[in-house]
């Protein structure tokens, strides 16, 4: 992989998140960071520890990256704009524990397959990842926001592919518990021999 300059002489940026490769059963990648002065190295103990919901992180620059300090102000200035996206002190001074953690891949990936089995033996086309604890199934309707709204009767909540620019398919998370996980396939099951409902006729 290289790296290429724009038109205007610009090196493009790559970037990287290392956090998946704790979940990956491929072993052997390495960062690009090693190999390429123009490269951000993106870490978040939120998805290591299974926690998206927890901002608390770093973003690491090579050393060799020329002229780093306009690209550290711009770093800064984005987490101002972007609503003080800067972890609360309660995480800060809880780092040095939480960088003891981890959770069981073994246990995420027998999640996976437990997940994977059971939506294909429903009738779900869905792929089997390697290295994420998101599933990413195809909506049975065309209409991925109301399906997704469908599965929320069953106490089912997905996120729509929409919202993630992924029309027609929907993301269901694997830090659900065991008991959570085996309790959602009777509802997966109900709600894909349902139909989709007509639009409500516009009144004249």
């Amino acid at each position: 992989m290289g790296l290429k300059r724009s038109p205007a002489g610009q090196f493009f940026s790559c970037l990287t998140n290392p956090t998946v490769r704790l979940f990956t059963i491929i072993a052997g990648s390495l960062a690009p960071t090693i190999f390429h002065p123009h490269s951000f190295l993106i870490y978040t103990y939120g998805k290591t520890l299974l926690t998206p919901g927890q901002r608390l992180g770093f973003i690491a620059l090579p050393p060799e990256l020329p002229d780093p300090q306009p690209v550290r102000d711009s770093l800064f200035l984005s987490q101002m704009v972007s609503g003080y996206a800067f972890p609360n002190a309660l995480l800060q001074h809880a780092l040095p524990d939480l960088d003891k953690l981890s959770v069981s891949v073994q246990h995420l990936e027998e999640k996976r397959d437990r997940m994977v089995r059971g939506l294909r033996e429903i009738g779900y086309q869905v792929h089997h990842p390697e290295g994420t604890f998101y599933l990413l199934p195809k909506s049975p309707w065309t209409d991925d926001m109301a399906f997704v709204r469908l599965l929320t009767e069953y106490k089912i909540y997905c996120l729509p592919g929409s919202v993630a620019e992924l029309p027609g398919y929907f993301r269901i998370s694997l830090t659900a518990n065991d008991a959570m996980i085996d309790r959602s396939l009777s509802g997966f099951a109900r709600a894909l021999r349902a139909r989709p409902q007509a639009p409500a006729a516009a009144r004249p």
